[in-house]
């Protein structure tokens, strides 16, 4: 899809807003439940301990927030931050029934433009975030400016499957079968049209991780998830 910067943040930012209240049931659906393991994977690679003070971008309904604040209690504090008010508030429904709540603050913000100063955090994620950013380098070297020497930058994304066959009905399953449970099950098909569209044309998983060394963090990789239909992809802020 063409955007211009401008078109496609606020773009994103309407459709968000529209898919918000059914987003975790269609994202259980599009895993077929594996996105609660994801989620935790992450957790375990941005090294997310008691004390630490974490940053989720683009965190939406705050699933991956909520995981993040479980590993930093009962000192530690997770910020997750979003431009989508529906999916923010979806998000403090989410937390009520979470033991970590009262460690997790979210922020309607930018990704952009991060509003915290630099070398603020001990790591910082971003769950199925970065496709949707008008400038995804900017955005990442926002994450890279606001973490500490030595934390590590974390992305859990669509990525690109190799293995033949399987990634042609991935993609068929994805750009035929998702956008049609979108209509059935949250009445939203054009919106679920964009997240194919998104992910079709994202980088893959080694672009990104190329990417992530550009914008200035070494010990750069990823891991496959699922046949390589979903990555996460990380790297390490320099120790001074």
């Amino acid at each position: 899809m063409e955007f211009s910067n401008r078109d496609k943040s606020q773009y994103v930012k309407d459709t968000f807003n529209a898919i918000a209240r059914r987003y975790d049931l269609m994202n259980t659906l599009m895993s077929l439940g594996m996105d609660k393991l994801w989620r935790r994977k992450v957790v375990q690679i941005v090294q997310a301990k008691p004390g630490m003070r974490i940053l989720d971008v683009c965190c939406g309904t705050g699933k991956l927030t909520t995981e993040l604040g479980k590993s930093v209690v009962p000192s530690g504090q997770v910020i997750g931050i979003d431009f989508s008010k529906e999916m923010l508030e979806k998000a403090w429904k989410n937390l009520n029934n979470s033991f970590s709540k009262e460690n997790i603050k979210l922020l309607q913000g930018d990704a952009l433009s991060l509003p915290f100063e630099n070398n603020s955090f001990d790591g910082a994620t971003v769950g199925w975030g970065l496709r949707n950013l008008p400038e995804l380098s900017k955005g990442i070297q926002e994450m890279v400016r606001v973490v500490k020497p030595g934390s590590l930058v974390v992305s859990l994304d669509m990525a690109k499957p190799t293995i033949p066959i399987f990634k042609q009905v991935y993609w068929f399953y994805f750009k035929k079968i998702i956008p049609f449970l979108g209509k059935i099950w949250a009445g939203k098909e054009k919106e679920y049209n964009y997240l194919f569209s998104s992910a079709y044309e994202f980088e893959s998983q080694s672009e990104l991780a190329k990417i992530f060394e550009n914008c200035g963090l070494v010990k750069t990789g990823y891991i496959n998830l699922a046949g390589g239909i979903v990555a996460i992809v990380y790297g390490q802020k320099p120790r001074i």
